[in-house]
């Protein structure tokens, strides 16, 4: 996907990207990869020459990728982000008390 297409994504009835819309199909390219380096190949400057377009293309597609993470929208900001991990970290307390409290009680 080239930048005109993500930004053509970004825009789709007017809301930017979310996680789930994000288009990550690199798995078949790498093994492609590597089947065309496992290969033993007849013809070794050919096979090397795919194998070099196949690099190429999987790096498009994570370049591609990177466009599509850059654009995803900030839900907090830092201070927010701080906040909410020292409550996170304060109920993880809580609760790790809690268990040992229970795990102390004889029934």
């Amino acid at each position: 996907m080239d930048q005109a297409s993500a930004d053509k994504k970004e825009h789709k009835n007017g809301t930017p990207l979310t996680v789930d819309e994000i288009e990550i199909e690199i798995l078949p390219t790498i093994y492609a990869i590597i089947r065309s380096v496992e290969k033993d190949p007849v013809d070794k400057q050919r096979e090397s020459q795919d194998c070099s377009l196949k690099v190429l293309e999987l790096q498009k597609k994570l370049e591609s990728v990177r466009t599509q993470i850059r654009q995803l929208p900030i839900d907090l900001n830092k201070e927010e982000q701080l906040q909410r991990l020292e409550t996170l970290r304060q109920q993880l307390l809580l609760k790790q008390n809690l268990l040992k409290k229970y795990k102390n009680i004889q029934f």
